[in-house]
């Protein structure tokens, strides 16, 4: 896969990604890119599946068409083949003909029923509590050959440095929602002291003590008994304001 191929893939897989509404939305696209992209190279219909390994527990998550992640999980149910084999040991695995192939007889049986003749998996590594790998399928022997092996494993390359891209972002979205948790949760602890400050004249310690009292007593969560006194007070939510 040239430079300039790799590129493209990159920059199509982004534009996915900032599309995509969610991880499955952003997965079926990249299944339906996958296929397309290898059935260019090979001048024959590839469809894709993508399998992602939890927990040491493998799924099928999105595929190029319901064809697609029906195969993927006929492979699931035999328990081994190309996809899992390429998850287990992180390396392309491919299946060239059903009809020769000796590895697995019952999936190549099943896929040999389904019109499949040969297949291809591709690992992408995510990070080190998950993987994932693309499932290709073709309908005839020999479909993949080194030039259209080496499109999948480019694209393969390309989709991983965006799925680690996607998970820093979700990683960045996730500390950001955390921070604005903490800092209107903080917002609303100090409107509540000033409050009971000023009804009973007392510190801002004393107060402290007096809310986490009626937190204690009323088995509540600090930040939403502060949230509730607030509230009750100005008759609306509580707002973070950050200076400029």
């Amino acid at each position: 896969m040239s430079n300039s191929s790799d590129n493209e893939s990159v920059a199509q897989l982004q534009d996915i990604l900032v599309g995509a509404e969610d991880g499955l939305q952003f997965l079926s696209g990249l299944s339906g890119l996958a296929a397309a992209a290898v059935s260019e190279a090979s001048g024959d219909a590839v469809e894709c599946a993508v399998t992602v390994k939890l927990r040491r527990r493998p799924s099928t998550v999105a595929g190029s068409s319901n064809r697609a992640i029906e195969l993927d999980r006929i492979e699931q149910a035999v328990g081994d083949g190309p996809c899992m084999r390429a998850l287990k040991e992180m390396s392309p695995v491919i299946i060239d003909d059903v009809s020769s192939d000796s590895r697995w007889p019952e999936l190549a049986k099943r896929f040999a029923e389904s019109g499949v003749y040969s297949s291809l998996g591709v690992p992408l590594e995510i990070n080190n509590e998950a993987s994932a790998a693309l499932n290709f399928f073709a309908s005839r022997p020999g479909v993949f050959s080194p030039n259209v092996y080496d499109k999948a494993v480019g694209f393969g390359a390309a989709a991983h440095s965006t799925l680690h891209l996607s998970v820093r972002i979700k990683t960045a979205e996730n500390r950001a929602e955390d921070l604005e948790a903490a800092m209107q949760s903080r917002t609303a602890i100090n409107l509540a002291c000033g409050v009971i400050m000023a009804q009973n004249r007392c510190s801002q310690s004393e107060a402290m003590e007096i809310l986490t009292k009626v937190s204690s007593n009323r088995n509540r969560k600090l930040r939403d008994v502060a949230t509730e006194l607030i509230e009750q007070l100005q008759g609306t939510s509580i707002q973070t304001h950050f200076d400029a």
